[in-house]
């Protein structure tokens, strides 16, 4: 399996980027890593093992730059290089760290969409108490969806969490301000007759609150309000964390020595809440594994990816069971 990293791409490229990449090939010998970008910058980071290429491509897509306009003009840049690999079938799958409405352009337009799909989606795995996790299809991709798109989330999300979490009939749940099926928006309220006149597992409304309770397998969405969602439980976590380390801090000889006698339950509740742990979100809709990564990806992040994200979505034969169902 050959997945090409645009190595140029996130705030922490291309070091951690390269790191991530190489830990994987060094560990996994039937993974062929190609890293796109700079060579000389790339090549001075570590040691490359056998199965590890570097390609060139001397521009990079900033944060700033406007995403249409950049995989136009920056046709040698890491992330359009990468992205044509993949076109090409010179690689099975894509993973990036950079610009996201810009991997998403170039997604559509370079790699293509499944034949039907018209809206591509996002879809994170969100943490949950019970450890499994949510996929949540979608966290801004698609700001301005219509019911048709939603219900395609509905289809490729289920496969998806099939894929992931072995699930032969994963709960799908539509986010919503309420469980009654008159709640909401106009495009929540056909989102639901759709929904329930299929023959997915459709669970109903559920509300931002129950999420982390893991009440779905599967939670539908726009991309404004999943990309709302996704960053308030970001920022709930952060400050949780801070707050109790600010505690510890402040409270003495007491304080260190509970939070030592708590370090490990701690950690495990950190580990637990850590959405990174499947690295990224791949691309659903595209005709190709698209795999986007945190921009603040570090080297675990960016080997979690791959091997949670990338290899097992090709191994899996993902991308030709949501084209199949995509045409059904």
């Amino acid at each position: 399996m050959r997945i090409a990293i645009d190595a140029m791409g996130g705030d922490n490229a291309p070091v951690a980027i390269v790191k991530g990449a190489v830990a994987v090939a060094q560990e996994r010998g039937d993974i062929d890593i190609v890293l796109v970008g700079n060579r000389q910058r790339i090549s001075e980071i570590c040691p490359m093992p056998a199965n590890v290429e570097i390609v060139e491509a001397p521009e990079v897509i900033e944060n700033e730059d406007k995403p249409l306009m950049a995989i136009r003009r920056k046709r040698n840049s890491s992330m359009v290089v990468a992205l044509g690999m993949v076109k090409e079938g010179t690689a099975q799958a894509v993973v990036s760290a950079g610009n996201t409405g810009a991997l998403m352009a170039g997604a559509s337009l370079i790699v293509g969409r499944i034949p039907g799909v018209t809206k591509p989606a996002l879809a994170p795995v969100l943490p949950t108490r019970t450890g499994r996790g949510t996929v949540a299809v979608d966290i801004g991709a698609t700001m301005d969806p219509k019911p048709e798109n939603l219900f395609q989330y509905a289809l490729m999300g289920t496969l998806y969490a099939r894929t992931v979490f072995g699930l032969e009939n994963p709960r799908v749940g539509l986010l919503n301000v309420g469980v009654e099926s008159e709640k909401g928006n106009e495009l929540a309220k056909q989102t639901y007759g759709l929904l329930a006149q299929s023959e997915l597992n459709f669970i109903g409304n559920v509300e931002a609150r129950e999420v982390l309770e893991g009440r779905c397998d599967v939670l539908i969405c726009d991309g404004f309000v999943g990309n709302v969602l996704l960053k308030s439980m970001e920022g709930v976590a952060y400050t949780l964390f801070s707050q109790m380390k600010e505690a510890v801090r402040k409270g003495g000889v007491k304080g260190k020595v509970g939070a030592l006698l708590l370090k490990d339950t701690l950690k495990a509740l950190k580990d637990k809440m850590d959405y990174s742990k499947y690295g990224g979100s791949p691309l659903l809709g595209i005709n190709g594994v698209c795999i986007k990564c945190h921009g603040s990806a570090d080297a675990g992040n960016v080997k979690n990816a791959i091997l949670n994200q990338a290899y097992v979505l090709v191994k899996e034969q993902t991308i030709a069971s949501m084209t199949k169902i995509m045409g059904e």
